[in-house]
């Protein structure tokens, strides 16, 4: 795979096959795209064992919070979603990372699902831990993430439970 460069990126989007909305240009950087944090989470409830099989849906063990900020404790972790939603080509696909000032608070940004499948559109939703000893504030707007895409030799479109999902 070839990860895209800035003139790549903002040539794709110029032509319309890569949407970013709300488009913001100066986020664009030499490989990665920065998108910002949403205005809306999803708490862990107290609460017992939670079964990890194929129909576990979040919105039975979280709360959905909207919140211009919200502070995580250590240890704690929050789904979020990204202000920006993205729309991707068919022959491109994406991963999700911290940006590294945030990462060296303590803040990960992706704990394990940062593959964004070719031929999605949908506003991304981010797995935040704070693995930090001190609480950190995090403010809607942040540039928290960056987006890095890549070409696929061929095609392919995501078509399951995520794509149809337009928050958390």
């Amino acid at each position: 795979m070839c990860v895209l460069s800035k003139d790549k990126i903002l040539k794709l989007i110029n032509k319309g096959k890569i949407k970013v909305e709300p488009f913001t240009p100066s986020n664009v950087g030499p490989a990665s795209i920065d998108l910002r944090l949403g205005n809306e989470f999803r708490v862990f409830k107290k609460g017992g064992a939670i079964t990890a099989d194929e129909s576990v849906r979040q919105e039975s063990f979280t709360n959905l919070v909207k919140a211009e900020k919200i502070t995580l404790k250590p240890e704690e972790f929050v789904l979020a979603i990204t202000e920006e939603r993205i729309t991707l080509p068919e022959n491109t696909c994406g991963f999700l990372y911290g940006r590294t000032k945030f990462a060296r608070l303590g803040i990960m940004v992706h704990a394990t699902a940062s593959f964004i499948q070719p031929g999605i559109s949908n506003r991304q939703v981010l797995e935040i831990k704070n693995i930090s000893p001190r609480p950190i504030a995090l403010n809607h707007g942040l540039r928290i993430c960056q987006l890095i895409l890549m070409k696929v030799h061929g095609k392919g479109k995501y078509i399951g439970w995520a794509a149809k999902q337009e928050g958390l």
